[in-house]
């Protein structure tokens, strides 16, 4: 029932700029929602209008004990073309950093997730070796910009998302469906994150910096075979397992490759990661190729698995690749009416700090309520209500029980008895 956080154990929160910000800004989400592919018809360029209401939000943050935060900036925003760079949008970012530092909030930036602008998805985005100078150009416009201020980044932001969303279930923009084009992306993105790695910890030590932290954050789950004793759910749930996230595990960390990731720029094998960045969420329970959720297990409101064993069996897996410091960069659920949030919060906290693993992060997704991408306003997951037609935000019970736990360093039995026993998943 009790429990202490780990020792250095820091709390706060993520978003992601596309899911927070606003705004019509060009870039492949705009045109998703353009092209009616949201499924409640909600508007990317509306969201939680945070660009315009980010000292608000700061301050909110500020006022429930959050210790870090992850967010993101816009490429389609700070570069609306390939030949321009909009210096306000800059300063803006700029003031929001300094703003939310002043306020002892501890940040961790994330530079590519999942948005692009139009003008590079019309050259092929990252279906294309030769665009990875446009990503890298970005990288080295982000370190100029903020590289003064920021120690600590995300390179690319779930990439097997991104390529099997977009290029294999055809689910996101553009809405292709090709396995070998989705494996591409991959391979790109592996090497988009890698020269990165390189370039972004080259420019901050000819500024005079040895603080420097990269990584990726890497989406993982848990495949398990839905009958242990059927061969084909056994061969299937490792095929899932080697094609979502082992192979892009191994290229992505240590620069080793194997199929189907391609190693187009003749990647040395090395180290390409200073912390692990774990987002987990759920597991697939596999009888086939593709997704699936165990029979009678507890769900979130997207029929989503909860299950917090498996946030340590990926932390391991991926400890066991490449011994490194553990961020757990998102972990969250959709819980609309927020029913169960604190419970989801307790399971997975307590496993983490049940663990010997250096767990050392743990970004809450998300701290609003926001743009839930292909479910639009329809899912909620932040710690914050957002009334969208007002744009108010109001701490949700949750958000209270995440501030208790950061104020008594874990969770006490006064704190479990108030928040958590009373609370219940759905079966």
């Amino acid at each position: 029932m009790e429990f202490r956080l780990k020792p250095g154990l820091l709390l706060g929160a993520a978003s992601a700029a596309t899911q927070i910000e606003g705004g019509e800004l060009g870039h492949n989400w705009n045109d998703w929602y353009a092209r009616g592919n949201i499924k409640d018809r909600s508007n990317p360029a509306r969201s939680t209008d945070h660009y315009n209401l980010w000292k608000e939000d700061a301050d909110l943050m500020a006022s429930m004990g959050l210790q870090i935060y992850r967010f993101g900036i816009e490429w389609a925003r700070i570069c609306p073309t390939e030949d321009m760079v909009d210096e306000s949008a800059i300063a803006h970012y700029r003031e929001e950093m300094e703003y939310l530092q002043k306020k002892g909030i501890k940040l961790l930036l994330t530079i590519h997730h999942f948005t692009n602008p139009m003008w590079f998805e019309k050259k092929g985005g990252f279906t294309k070796v030769e665009n990875i100078r446009h990503f890298l150009d970005l990288v080295k416009l982000v370190v100029e910009s903020f590289g003064d201020m920021i120690s600590e980044y995300i390179t690319i932001n779930e990439p097997n998302v991104y390529a099997t969303s977009s290029f294999f279930f055809g689910e996101w923009p553009p809405g292709e469906k090709s396995f070998a084009r989705a494996m591409k992306v991959m391979s790109v993105m592996t090497a988009c994150h890698i020269e990165a790695y390189k370039l972004i910890h080259k420019m901050r030590k000819e500024m005079g910096y040895d603080d420097t932290k990269v990584s990726f954050a890497h989406h993982m789950r848990v495949f398990d075979p839905e009958n242990h004793k059927n061969l084909k759910h056994r061969i299937t749930a490792s095929m899932l397992d080697r094609f979502f996230q082992d192979a892009i595990t191994e290229a992505m960390y240590l620069g080793k490759f194997k199929w189907p990731i391609k190693n187009y720029l003749h990647v040395k094998p090395g180290e390409y990661c200073d912390f692990i960045a774990l987002n987990y969420y759920t597991r697939t329970t596999v009888y086939r190729f593709g997704d699936g959720v165990k029979k009678d297990a507890p769900k979130n409101d997207l029929g989503w698995e909860v299950y917090p064993q498996g946030i340590i069996r990926c932390a391991e897996k991926l400890y066991n690749v490449l011994k490194r410091p553990i961020y757990i960069t998102e972990n969250g659920t959709c819980d609309n009416k927020d029913i169960f949030r604190c419970r989801y919060i307790y399971d997975h906290l307590k496993t983490l700090c049940s663990s010997e693993l250096p767990i050392e992060r743990y970004y809450h997704w998300c701290f609003c309520d926001n743009f839930e991408w292909l479910e639009g306003e329809s899912a909620r997951f932040g710690l914050v209500y957002v009334d969208y037609e007002t744009q108010a935000r109001t701490i949700k019970r949750s958000g209270e029980f995440f501030s208790e736990i950061i104020r008594a360093g874990g969770v006490t039995k006064e704190i479990y008895d108030e928040y958590v026993k009373n609370q219940q998943y759905h079966y």
